[in-house]
């Protein structure tokens, strides 16, 4: 079989994109996902995005991690993935579109995307970090020297450990830089090592930031090591709305693959 994919990358968090409007792609071969996702064997990506067909919204987004399973929401990669339904002509400039978590509005906006995620009504506190679900699951904790960290040691620990066990968590670690700015480094499950940006980490450090008192902005900067994204927000009570994820998403290229 021969697959045309798309390739695109969201500060550095990349995907592989096939139109699947036709249901071409076997959608339980996670032999496949995982060879396609491959840096050695395949194309090499962070995971593999469907766009399919859907009878109420613009599209659905199938999202597979880096391992070839099915996975909660991707924050750069529904980003990228609204770029890539604007580039089929899908849509345009903005859209609502259904991925695991629910319906997303997106926009593009001064070639940025602007991408709304999931309010968030439940942060846990504890002495040495915060978790919460911005569409997957995130620990958010505090270190020092980000910059000499070692993520992939570190967040595997956390990721198996107690007591998030065999789900496991995608794990954040972050650095204050200002009022509104943060770096952030992010161990992903799923690619079971730090990638270069997350964008429902990214959403939930600026939140965790906000909820904690270490920032009263509503829009916060968030330094990955691909990039900048941007996460603005409303508080209403307990729960932040009209969470809005923005960065760029690019296409690096076009190609067909025979597997």
């Amino acid at each position: 079989m021969t697959l045309i994919f798309y390739k695109y990358q969201g500060t550095g968090n990349d995907f592989v994109m096939i139109d699947n409007r036709q249901q071409i792609f076997d959608k339980d071969d996670t032999k496949l996902v995982a060879f396609l996702c491959d840096r050695k064997f395949g194309i090499g990506a962070d995971g593999l995005i469907l766009l399919e067909n859907h009878p109420e919204v613009d599209f659905k987004m199938v999202y597979y991690n880096a391992d070839g399973n099915q996975s909660t929401m991707c924050g750069n990669g529904g980003r990228c993935l609204v770029a890539f339904a604007e580039f089929l002509q899908v849509v345009k400039h903005e859209t609502t579109f259904e991925a695991i978590d629910g319906l997303h509005y997106a926009k593009i906006q001064d070639n940025l995307v602007h991408l709304q995620m999931k309010d968030v009504d439940s942060i846990d506190t504890f002495d040495t970090h915060q978790f919460l679900d911005t569409g997957s699951p995130h620990h958010v904790q505090f270190v020092k020297d980000i910059a000499n960290f070692d993520v992939k040691t570190e967040g595997a620990k956390i990721r198996y450990g107690q007591p998030y066990n065999q789900a496991g968590t995608n794990v954040n670690f972050v650095q204050q830089e200002n009022e509104d700015t943060f770096t952030v480094r992010t161990y992903e499950r799923g690619v079971e090592d730090e990638t270069l940006s997350c964008g429902t980490g990214a959403t939930a450090v600026a939140i965790a930031m906000h909820d904690s008192g270490k920032s009263t902005a509503s829009q916060l900067n968030l330094n990955v090591p691909g990039g900048q994204l941007k996460v603005s927000f409303k508080k209403d009570n307990d729960t932040y709305k009209k969470v809005m994820l923005i960065g760029r998403a690019t296409q690096v290229f076009k190609g067909t693959i025979t597997c």
